[in-house]
């Protein structure tokens, strides 16, 4: 076995498409999102998200529109947004069809059904959203949703992307 210091399957340097080393420098807290009830229950990790105030206040995200979560949402339906912690990152793999996930991804974890999906129970952080907008945007679906329901944490270890990885934040 060879062990490389770098990603064996990336670009080399020179032909390493610009638009993505932008977009991993931008470190994103990871959030879940998930919808829907038995055997239609979606869900998708997604980092590409932000709130936005206003009355109400909004919160948008960038999602793939061929996952099963891209298309199961549509305007009027309900969304549970929950922001994750370092303890969470296999499960936010295993929504990111990146790691098996035996049973399934929703097999992994407790979850308590709510009126607008299901909920981690173990997601201190999370919202309650209704989808107000739906639209292609570049290579992904730009939904956005009111926020009905916010319930908010403790912080402790968040859950946060950059360049490709996990990590933990600094502290402050």
């Amino acid at each position: 076995m060879t062990i490389h210091s770098d990603h064996p399957f990336a670009d080399p340097e020179g032909a390493r498409d610009a638009f993505r080393r932008l977009r991993a420098r931008l470190s994103a807290r990871v959030g879940l999102w998930t919808t829907g009830a038995g055997r239609e229950r979606a869900g998708l990790t997604v980092s590409s998200m932000l709130v936005v105030g206003g009355e109400p206040p909004l919160v948008v995200g960038m999602l793939d529109p061929d996952s099963s979560l891209g298309e199961a949402l549509d305007v009027g339906d309900r969304v549970v947004v929950h922001l994750l912690e370092w303890e969470h990152r296999d499960l936010a793999e295993q929504f990111a069809g990146l790691m098996p996930a035996p049973g399934g991804a929703f097999s992994a974890a407790t979850w308590e059904q709510t009126d607008a999906g299901p909920r981690l129970a173990s997601a201190g952080t999370w919202a309650a959203c209704t989808v107000t907008d739906v639209r292609l945007l570049g290579w992904s679906l730009e939904v956005v949703c009111s926020l009905d329901e916010v319930v908010v944490g403790s912080d402790d270890e968040p859950l946060v992307h950059r360049r490709g990885r996990y990590v933990r934040p600094t502290p402050d």
